[in-house]
């Protein structure tokens, strides 16, 4: 028995000595948080918060770096500004340079930073349906938030050590309930309040659990591409997503739909992605809008009314 147990606490300890190290940044925020979750039984995490670890401190970060020995550096943060304040793309730009090149800075410091970009660098006055990698470049973003976007898009290709996976709708549990569609809409049904959409658009999304096993390929893979569009590859219009959040609660009530029409189509080509990755298969929208209604219904009591 006592050899047993030996055995186990020799694996144990072998295994802990062989996880890699990685850092996730903004892992309070809704990718962050599902990334530490799925992948703390597989990494060693560490997920420090904004007083551990000031991602527009230079030195902060430098030292951190060094002194926790980290292997892979996955930067999901983003400046998203005080609860109250007024959205300040100029801010969003400044913030978002500076948390990117403090840790580009640094790429000595660990084997290698996947960092999420957006199909925002695309801009979005001139998106198209299914949009290339190498569609990037043909237009740079006014908006603060995708001109930040496209500016460390061409910085990481000065770096062999640090990889831009462009995301374009991404849905799922701790998401901004108040104001993402598919959230929304679930908790407003859920309120028993009525379903809205502002204007309908086709989007190309890809379920949080579906970006959680992907990312563990890019942790233990060397990615061949400096840029990948990671999604689907398809596109689904919001007002059928809608239809879908009925069908599964089982609401008769319509969808109130303020603007008619369609906005630009959001959509990403993932050609590049799966030709690496190999066929992976996606869940479905349905299963995946089953599991959200689950989640919702187990937290209603933290839902406010008043902010849907």
């Amino acid at each position: 028995e006592d050899e047993g147990r030996r055995i186990i606490s020799e694996r144990i300890v072998e295994r802990w000595r062989i996880m890699k190290k990685i850092l996730i940044t903004g892992a309070n925020g809704f990718i962050g948080s599902n990334l530490k979750e799925g992948l703390s039984l597989l990494y060693d995490i560490y997920a420090p918060n904004s007083s551990e670890l000031n991602l527009c401190d230079q030195e902060n970060v430098e030292e951190y770096l060094i002194h926790q020995k980290i292997d892979i550096v996955i930067h999901s943060a983003n400046y998203r500004g005080k609860i109250g304040e007024p959205y300040s793309g100029s801010k969003v730009l400044e913030t978002g340079l500076r948390m990117y090149s403090n840790l580009e800075r640094c790429s000595h410091l660990y084997d290698k930073m996947l960092y999420f970009g957006s199909g925002a660098e695309y801009d979005s006055r001139h998106y198209q349906p299914f949009m290339k990698e190498d569609y990037f470049g043909r237009h740079i973003p006014q908006d603060g938030y995708g001109f930040y976007k496209y500016l460390i898009s061409k910085q990481c290709t000065q770096k062999d050590n640090i990889y831009d996976l462009r995301l374009f709708g991404v849905y799922g549990k701790y998401e901004d309930w108040t104001r993402r569609f598919i959230s929304n809409n679930i908790c407003r049904a859920l309120k028993g309040k009525p379903m809205t959409l502002s204007r309908n658009v086709y989007f190309d999304y890809i379920y949080i659990d579906d970006l959680v096993e992907i990312m563990k390929w890019f942790i233990e893979n060397e990615p061949q591409h400096k840029h990948y569009n990671v999604c689907r590859g398809n596109h689904i219009d919001l007002l059928s997503l809608g239809n879908l959040i009925r069908e599964v609660m089982q609401i008769e009530r319509p969808i109130s739909i303020a603007e008619e029409g369609y906005k630009l189509e959001y959509s990403g080509n993932n050609e590049r992605l799966l030709k690496e990755i190999g066929d992976y298969s996606f869940k479905p929208y349905k299963e995946t809008i089953e599991e959200m209604v689950v989640y919702y219904k187990s937290i209603l009591q933290d839902i406010d009314s008043e902010l849907l």
